[in-house]
C-alpha cells in the first residue's frame, strides 16, 4: 500500500512537471509586464529597458516597462504581489531592498521570503572609497588613522538612512572599529560637490553617481570595495591593497524576481533568455558605459546570495542601530 502510494505520488509530480515544461516550451504567449520601483531614465531602468527590447526580439511579444518608484518602493511592490504566478509578471528590484529593508522595519507590507521567487540577476554597481581629490589622504589606512584620531568627527554623506552609501560606511565602521558621523543628503550628486568643498570628508559613490566629479578632478578614489580591481579603474587598488580590512566588499546588485509559485520550467526560461541579452556585446558595453557589470548566474545561486547578503545587512544593521522605525 505504502509503495502504491509513493508511486501516485511521484507519478503525480512527474506530472505536474511535464505540465510546468509544457507551459515553458508555449511562454510567452502574451505580454511580459516587469514592475520597477525607479523612475524612468535611472540606471535601473536604462538597463531593463536595453534587456527588455532583447527579450522582445527572442520572444516575439512586447516586454512592457512599469514605473512605480516612491513609498520606500512599496507602491511598486503592491502593484507586483496583484500579478499571478504565471511569468508575465515580474519586478526588478536591488539587495538593499529585498535583503535589508526586513532589517530596518519592524513591520513591512510585504514578505520577502514568501512573496519573491529569484529568477535571474541583471547587474551590479562597485563602490568606491571617495574623498577630495586635494585630500593628504592616499590609502585607506589613512582614513581609518584619521577617523580613529578625530574619534567621530569626520563626516561621510549619503543619500539616506538604509541606503546603499550609508551601508558602505556602516560595514566601514563595523569591520575596522572608527566612528564617523553620517550626514544625510537629499541629492546625491551634492554629496561629492560637499566633498570637494570641504564639508564632508568622505562617501561611498560609484562610477556612475562620482563619475562628474572624478572626471573634473574634483574628488578621488581611494579603493574599491570588492576583492578585485575594476578594469576600468585600473590603479584604484582594492580596500585590502590600500591598507583597509581583507576582503572588503561593498556593491549594489539587481535581479528579477516573479511571485513565488511561479513555475521552475518558466523561471528557468526566464533566466536562460536574460542571461542571453546580458551576454550580448552592445549590452555589456552599455552597462560598462554606466558604471554597471552584467552579472549571471542561476535562480539557485540568486537565491544563495540573497541568503547570504540578508544575514550580513541585518548583522551590520544591529550593530550599527540603523533602523527607519
Amino acid at each position: 500500500m505504502r509503495a502504491s502510494k509513493l508511486i501516485v505520488a511521484a507519478a503525480a509530480l512527474v506530472m505536474s512537471y511535464s505540465v510546468s515544461a509544457a507551459h515553458a516550451d508555449e511562454f510567452p504567449s502574451k505580454p511580459v509586464n516587469v514592475i520597477l520601483p525607479y523612475p524612468t531614465g535611472t540606471g535601473p531602468d536604462t538597463v531593463m529597458r536595453l534587456v527588455g527590447d532583447k527579450l522582445k526580439g527572442y520572444w516575439g511579444q512586447p516586454v512592457t516597462i512599469e514605473n512605480k518608484p516612491g513609498a520606500n518602493y512599496w507602491s511598486a511592490v503592491d502593484a507586483f504581489k496583484k500579478g499571478k504566478p504565471d511569468g508575465y509578471t515580474l519586478f526588478q528590484t536591488e539587495n538593499w531592498m529585498i535583503a535589508l529593508q526586513r532589517h530596518l522595519f519592524k513591520k513591512l507590507p510585504y514578505d520577502p521570503d514568501k512573496d519573491f521567487s529569484p529568477v535571474s540577476p541583471m547587474f551590479q554597481a562597485n563602490y568606491f572609497l571617495t574623498v577630495a581629490a586635494g585630500s593628504p589622504w592616499k590609502t585607506v589606512s589613512d582614513v581609518i588613522s584619521a577617523a580613529k584620531a578625530e574619534d567621530g568627527q569626520l563626516t561621510f554623506g549619503s543619500s539616506g538612512v538604509g541606503g546603499a552609501m550609508h551601508m558602505g560606511a556602516a560595514k566601514l565602521q563595523n569591520a575596522t572599529g572608527i566612528k564617523l558621523t553620517h550626514v544625510p543628503v537629499k541629492e546625491t550628486p551634492q554629496i561629492f560637490v560637499q566633498i570637494a568643498n570641504g564639508e564632508l570628508s568622505m562617501a561611498f559613490g560609484t562610477a556612475s553617481t562620482a563619475g562628474p566629479m572624478l572626471r573634473g578632478h574634483k574628488v578621488k578614489f581611494i579603493a574599491i570595495a570588492d576583492k578585485a580591481r575594476n578594469p576600468n579603474f585600473p590603479d584604484v587598488p582594492t580596500f585590502a591593497e590600500a591598507g583597509g580590512p581583507a576582503d572588503f566588499v561593498h556593491k549594489s546588485w539587481l535581479a528579477l524576481f516573479a511571485p513565488q509559485g511561479t513555475p521552475k520550467p518558466i523561471i528557468d526560461k526566464i533566466n536562460s533568455d536574460v542571461t542571453r541579452a546580458l551576454n550580448e556585446p552592445d549590452v555589456k558595453a552599455k552597462l560598462a558605459s554606466i558604471g554597471f557589470t552584467a552579472w549571471t548566474s542561476t535562480p539557485e545561486e540568486l537565491a544563495g546570495t540573497l541568503a547570504e547578503e540578508t544575514r550580513l545587512m541585518g548583522e551590520i544593521a544591529k550593530s550599527q542601530n540603523i533602523s527607519l522605525d
